[in-house]
């Protein structure tokens, strides 16, 4: 069995459907071996990180950065899981009320002194919010545990 660790900051009923279809795409009825967990960013530990076989991440374009709370996360588990997760693969959306840009700089900034390896580029749900940000999301979750699932990643 495979784990996938999905880490999503959901403050608002928006971002909470985004979150919840995500995961509604990793437990499609199509996966078999993925054990999918969710955490929020302040319930994530280095342990939730160094068990997990793939990771989606979630946040907010917060002041065109990505939420304190998912920060908080590299903050707490950068070092702990530095050398024994390389090359761990990973995807990440983020809902953008502007571009997303200085977000995703961020976070690929992070993840590659970590030397993760994105599979996926960034979902970036950006402008109002529009119901069809459910359906990709629940692609991209859907996609990341299939890979898991088949051995691809």
């Amino acid at each position: 069995m495979k784990r996938l660790l999905i880490i999503a900051h959901a403050p608002s009923p928006n971002t909470r459907r985004l979150r919840d279809a995500v995961v509604s795409g990793a437990r499609g009825p199509e996966i078999e071996f993925v054990e999918v967990v969710l955490r929020a960013p302040l319930e994530t530990q280095p342990d939730d990180i160094l068990a997990c076989d793939a990771i989606i991440l979630g946040t907010t374009e917060n002041l065109g950065y990505m939420a304190g709370l998912v920060k908080d996360v590299f903050d707490r588990c950068y070092y702990p899981c530095l050398e024994h997760t390389q090359g761990l693969p990973f995807a990440y959306y983020v809902r953008a009320g502007h571009d997303g840009t200085g977000t995703c700089r961020a976070i690929d900034t992070i993840t590659t002194g970590l030397r993760w390896r994105q599979v996926q580029a960034p979902l970036v749900c950006r402008g109002d919010y529009q119901p069809d940000f459910e359906r990709q999301c629940r692609d991209l979750g859907l996609a990341l545990a299939a890979s898991l699932d088949a051995g691809v990643i």
